[in-house]
Parts: C-alpha cells; structure tokens; sequence
C-alpha cells in the first residue's frame, strides 16, 4: 500500500494511561520495570497495530499521530447529559482520569517498532478525549514530508 496512506489502529476497551515506572532492589541493583496493567496495555495496543500493518511498510520518517480517545459514559449518566456528551461538538468532555498525555504515551510506545520505528519520529500530535458508546482509541498515523 502508499506509504501515503494514514494507517487506522483501533484499540478496544477502557483507555488506559501509561502507569508509573516501579522499582525494586534484587542482588543489591536497583531494577525499573513497567507495571502489569500498562505492559499488558501495551501489548493490546501492539496487536490492534499489528493487524492494522497488515499490507504496509513500517514509517521510518517524519510521524503526525491523531488519536480520539473515546471514554464509556457512565451507566447513571441521565438522557439528557448522554445528549451533550454525545453531541458533535461535545458539550461536555472527560475530564476524569487518565490523563491524557500518560493515554498518548502508552499508545506511542504500544506502536513503537510496530507502525513506526521510534516515537521520537512523532513531530504532529492531534489528540481529543471524548465520550462513547464504544470506548476505546482510534488513532491514524501518517507519514508526513
């Protein structure tokens, strides 16, 4: 396929953000590893990038990153608010937990090796939280001159 082409990953499920790194001492060393739940995170976001491959070329250029980051609305959530957070534009917008940077950082490196070789080629981010009836991350990815 163009390498012109944006490639569509979807990330099903509840967004999750990139946890804190840990820490513990073995043998005297100090060793930093990833939490659980973001590694496992990041293997889905890896899969779902993997499929989405399928046919093109990994970008080795300059990146621009568009994610819509789409949270579940609450099951208490009247008629009337589901209205406005579905509305287009939305008039009400997540503003809850996780963040959206610690979001962009577990997508990036969920795709590194994958969609493009580092995320140090990313130099265009355009990203949105919102609320959906089907949570979870569309991201496009382009390569751009």
């Amino acid at each position: 396929m163009s390498s012109s082409e944006p490639i569509y990953v979807v990330v099903p499920g509840d967004p999750r953000g990139q946890g804190r790194p840990r820490a513990t001492v073995r043998n005297g060393h100090a060793t930093v590893y990833k939490d659980a739940k973001t590694a496992s995170y990041q293997n889905l976001v890896a899969m779902a990038a993997n499929q989405a491959m399928k046919g093109h070329d990994i970008i080795n250029g300059p990146v621009m990153l568009v994610l819509f980051v789409r949270f579940p609305i609450p099951k208490s959530t009247s008629a009337k608010k589901r209205a406005e957070m579905m509305a287009w534009p939305p008039r009400i917008k997540p503003t809850k937990k996780p963040d959206l940077s610690n979001i962009l950082k577990a997508v990036e490196d969920g795709m590194n090796g994958i969609v493009f070789c580092d995320d140090s080629q990313i130099v265009t981010i355009h990203a949105t939280k919102l609320y959906s009836e089907t949570p979870g991350v569309e991201a496009w990815v382009s390569s751009i001159a």
